[in-house]
């Protein structure tokens, strides 16, 4: 405790200072705040057991919606359909490492605007519930957490360590004064913010590290907001997830015991209103898992439950793009990652009418889809000085991602043989130090892989002095639990029979500047066409081909039959990664504002096993999973309503 206290005002004050041009934002509201005002109010009534909304008794029926995985342009679209469901709040998490992927640069900007987001869902008729972290869990990389705090070898995170108390409050001392105009009484939308999220969880269970977030959020947006807790349904996440001055909220889904989870609540909130800040209508796939569902008659019952004894509900599940986590976070949704309403949507209205007015009027159609049909692909050679054009770092002993500042996708490690290996040599990884995956060849030819704990062994031939290639791939840090310090990379040697192998030359690959700049199809049109097609390689392969224009921009979904493992491009948007034998995500949703109605679209696909011979991915008008149930009633799956 004195610790925490004692670092808070140096460090405070100093951040201040150096954040001036945040004051001078807040200055020029301070008119429209006055006006704003009035009488709002949002706060607990503990007498009573209720919110207090201008002084009313109000209950929200809240559903959580990620900016960060929805395209900007779709934003409008997610939260009117939320609207017309019935909610009258959403629920934020906002990742840290989203904005400041780089320490120090932070980016607010297109996709990332969350002051944009908070305004089209105030346009909307919904009020906010803000979920900073710093730590958010969400399914998301690291938990939202940026990597670059891995840079401190022993940092501890989610602590008060210094490390990573310094950090937090640079970061808060950015996003906060950026809040504060949009809480509900200065005149925005904000009506409660989160402090972390599910620390009980959490191992540490460090109350200076608590009592040192809610000195932050107070300190910047002042006493009167309604700043509250959410933990897991036992009492050992309850004790270490609450902190005086913190409402303790409860989490749960639809098999669990309602009365008892609400009693748990009551025993760290004897007073205030029984809230469930996460009530889960599915769950999360893994690679290699089926499809998990979970049923709407389940979801309907549980939440008409909650809501009939006054509960305040905020409903759970999500979406995603790109390299933050599993591509497709289907989590069987109210809303499908294509924002198209299903079944569990309409079930979940009709509870929702029971206990307010609706607004009136047809729920939005799904967005329109279109199967564009096969595209042909062929390979791309030679990329190395394109894709590491600072070349490479040397190094007797492999160095990791994080000390190379390379905090996601591949680098590749490249070293000789130190002698003569007529006969399969095992090559291994005996401390498990692959992260996650690497891709072995030798001269060229690939021999096989390595993967993070399941394949730690593989056997070699070749000649004293070939070349050795590892190309490593970060397949997203863990995000919940005690293993957060995710390190990526070769985190320990390699051995080769009884060698270790050195003198490591370490290319670090900047493949989505890459390919986001234009490479490789700029590069192509320079060069003569091939006079033949190449074959598919195995190991490591760039692929490349277009989608030829036809005048529509509809969503679509792309397959990658028979293709093993890699991940895919559209016109420099990294759509995430494709495993279909291992599953449960055949296909990869494309909004359709991503593609041009003049332009050829340019497909790049990274396939790091072996591409089948034919070389063609299709464009569907509907995804496909593993398991088709609870299917969305406008042929379309997933879900970016995460009413989470």
């Amino acid at each position: 405790s004195e610790r925490a206290g004692k670092l808070l005002p140096n460090t405070v004050m100093g951040l201040i200072k150096m954040n001036l041009t945040l004051e001078s934002h807040l200055l020029s509201q301070s008119c429209y705040l006055l006006q704003a005002r009035g009488q709002r109010s949002f706060s607990i009534d503990y007498k009573n057991n209720c919110f207090l909304k201008d002084g009313k008794p109000f209950q929200y029926i809240s559903g959580s919606v990620h900016y960060s995985r929805i395209p900007q342009y779709y934003w409008k679209d997610r939260l009117m359909k939320m609207y017309m469901t019935g909610l009258n709040a959403v629920q934020v998490y906002v990742p840290w490492n989203f904005h400041e992927t780089v320490q120090g640069v932070y980016n607010f900007t297109g996709d990332r605007d969350l002051e944009r987001f908070l305004d089209l869902a105030n346009q909307t008729g919904l009020l906010v519930i803000l979920r900073p972290g710093p730590y958010i869990c969400a399914e998301w990389e690291m938990g939202g957490l940026p990597a670059w705090l891995l840079q401190k070898p022993n940092i501890i995170l989610r602590s008060a360590d210094t490390d990573y108390l310094m950090a937090v409050s640079n970061w808060l001392a950015v996003l906060l004064p950026k809040i504060k105009p949009w809480l509900y009484i200065n005149g925005g939308n904000i009506i409660s913010v989160q402090v972390e999220n599910e620390y009980g969880s959490y191992y540490a269970c460090d109350y200076n590290y608590m009592r040192h977030l809610r000195a932050l959020f107070r300190y910047f947006l002042g006493e009167d907001l309604v700043l509250f807790t959410t933990d897991g349904n036992t009492d050992k996440e309850m004790t270490c997830g609450t902190l005086e001055g913190l409402y303790a909220t409860i989490d749960f889904g639809t098999d669990t015991n309602i009365t008892e989870a609400f009693s748990r609540q009551r025993r760290f909130e004897p007073q205030g209103p029984l809230v469930n800040s996460e009530f889960y209508t599915g769950w999360l796939d893994h690679w290699g898992d089926q499809h998990a569902v979970v049923d709407v008659q389940k979801v309907s019952r549980v939440l008409g439950e909650m809501l009939t004894m006054g509960a305040n509900v905020n409903i759970a599940g999500e979406k995603n793009l790109s390299l933050w986590c599993m591509t497709s976070y289907d989590y069987d949704a109210p809303l499908s990652e294509a924002g198209d309403p299903t079944e569990k949507l309409l079930a979940i209205r009709d509870v929702i009418k029971q206990f307010r007015d609706i607004p009136s009027g047809p729920m939005p159609p799904a967005t329109p889809k279109f199967a564009y049909g096969f595209v042909s692909l062929r390979k791309v050679n030679g990329l190395l000085n394109t894709l590491s054009p600072l070349g490479p770092v040397e190094s007797q002993y492999p160095m990791t991602f994080e000390e190379l500042k390379q905090y996601y996708g591949y680098m590749l490690y490249r070293t000789t043989l130190p002698r003569d290996l007529s006969e399969p040599t095992p090559l291994l990884s005996p401390l498990n130090g692959v992260h996650d995956r690497a891709y072995v060849s030798i001269n060229g030819v690939f021999q096989g892989l390595l993967e993070r704990d399941t394949k730690l062994v593989m056997n070699v031939t070749g000649q004293q002095g070939d070349t050795v290639d590892v190309l490593v791939e970060n397949m997203g840090r863990v995000n919940f639990g005690s293993k957060i310090n995710d390190y990526k990379g070769l985190l320990s040697n390699l051995i080769l029979g009884k060698d270790v192998l050195t003198d490591w030359k370490i290319y670090p690959l900047d493949i989505d500047g890459a390919i986001a700049g234009g490479w490789p199809h700029t590069e192509i049109q320079k060069s003569p066409p091939a006079t033949q097609k190449e074959p598919s390689s195995t190991g490591p392969t760039f692929y490349m081909g277009t989608l030829q224009p036809n005048g529509l921009t509809w969503d679509t979904f792309l397959k990658l039959n028979e293709w093993t493992k890699g991940q895919v491009w559209i016109n420099g948007v990294n759509l995430g990664r494709y495993w279909p034998a291992r599953g449960p995500q055949q296909t990869l949703y494309i909004p359709g504002p991503l593609l041009s109605t003049t332009l050829p679209n340019n497909i790049t696909v990274l396939e790091l096993e072996g591409a089948p011979a034919h070389l063609r991915v299709l464009f569907m008008d509907r995804p496909q999973l593993s398991i088709t149930k609870n299917k969305p009633l406008f042929s379309v799956y997933d879900k970016s309503f995460m009413i989470n």
